[in-house]
């Protein structure tokens, strides 16, 4: 039985993505701070899974999980867990914006860096780090921080993706970058969302059907696939200008 790790695995895309990886018979092994929920999934499944309660908001805790997994082999990582904060950078709370870079960033380069090399020793795997399509993007005015934490996700794992092929490899890595996601997120980062979003269910089926094929970058749903081409044709002053007035609507 293959075996799959999810971060983040409380609510929203990341308990999707236990629920479907279930379907396909994927032993999970789930992380999250809300131990309570985590049990509640596990008892929803009908595969074996193993909770492992952790704050990804604390390095030590980062590394405390890989040295838990380091006797795993981990088929599958959905690196899911993240944060948001909304707002005028002026007037964002400074402690929520680093709460969210320690997990939007720091934790997922600790554990994308950690299980890569746990899976470089196996020679086979794939990670899918969840970003945003806010990481597509130039930036966004009064999602400032936010923006710029999913741009370092795409980033980072468009170069990792660059160099594992140059050298071969068998392990695959893609970013899922998707628009408007009806979840928690919208209430834990002070955001009411302009644009109507999809069902974890419907983010999660096309993420998995993007992996399926190899896919680099990950875009669900057709409208935010349109979005993000039409985004290469306006020029950068006017596209940030245009993010700008789509964060204001956000803040309600």
């Amino acid at each position: 039985m293959k075996t799959a790790l999810i971060t983040g695995a409380t609510s929203g895309i990341g308990k999707e993505f236990a629920i479907q990886l279930a379907e396909r018979g994927y032993r999970l092994i789930v992380t999250g701070r809300r131990v309570e929920r985590l049990e509640e999934l596990k008892a929803s499944l009908s595969v074996p899974v193993e909770i492992i309660p952790v704050d990804l908001s604390k390095k030590k805790e980062c590394f405390g999980l890989l040295e838990k997994l380091k006797d795993e082999n981990i088929d599958v990582f959905i690196n899911n867990a993240g944060l948001g904060a909304a707002g005028p950078f002026l007037e964002t709370d400074i402690k929520k914006e680093l709460s969210m870079l320690k997990v939007n960033d720091v934790a997922m380069h600790i554990l994308f860096k950690g299980i890569l090399q746990n899976m470089h020793e196996t020679g086979d795997g794939y990670i899918l780090n969840v970003a945003s399509s806010a990481g597509l993007l130039p930036g966004g005015p009064y999602m400032a921080g936010y923006y710029a934490s999913k741009a370092y996700v795409v980033s980072l794992t468009r170069a990792v993706a660059c160099e594992l092929k140059e050298m071969g490899s068998r392990i695959r890595v893609s970013a899922l970058c998707p628009g408007p996601v009806d979840t928690e997120f919208n209430e834990n980062a002070d955001v009411v969302f302009s644009l109507k979003g999809i069902t974890p269910k419907q983010c999660v089926q096309e993420a998995l059907h993007g992996m399926d094929k190899k896919k680099l970058i990950i875009v669900p749903s057709l409208r935010m696939k349109l979005a993000c081409t039409f985004s290469h044709l306006v020029p950068y002053a006017i596209l940030v200008k245009m993010t700008g007035r789509q964060q204001k609507k956000k803040l309600g």
